[in-house]
């Protein structure tokens, strides 16, 4: 089965498994599924991820995680860019959501960033996502 979009497919995978409450997910491997995976472990919201080679494309393995009694601590994950409509943003246009307490995800020249780290580099790209 052929996915056309794998980051959409990565991010519906980590929502549902967010809500059954699982420690971790599997996900289709690329440069982009594992630039988000980085970006959402440096900005705490997953404990870490593993690439798993195979013959193929190889799996992403992701421990997510969870609050001290509990608590869900990805609440919104939103996929803004889609195949069919890229959403390009500049550096001083980038979404902070909840007022700087969740992330815009941005896929940049210098790699995919959060929305801090874009404005630190001074770089814009394309809106991949917002965690919230």
């Amino acid at each position: 089965m052929t996915i056309s979009d794998p980051v959409a497919d990565m991010l519906t995978r980590i929502r549902n498994a967010t809500r059954n409450r699982a420690k971790s997910v599997v996900c289709l491997n690329n440069k982009v599924c594992r630039g988000v995976a980085e970006v959402l472990k440096t900005e705490g919201y997953i404990n870490g991820y593993e690439v798993v080679e195979d013959k193929k494309q190889g799996t992403i393995h992701i421990d997510l995680k969870y609050g001290p009694r509990g608590e869900v601590l990805i609440h919104e994950l939103k996929r803004m860019s889609k195949p069919g409509c890229r959403v390009y943003k500049s550096m001083d246009k980038i979404p902070a959501p909840m007022q700087g307490l969740g992330i815009s995800i941005v896929s940049t020249s210098h790699g995919v960033l959060s929305d801090r780290a874009c404005r630190k580099e001074g770089v814009g790209g394309e809106l991949l996502c917002v965690v919230s």
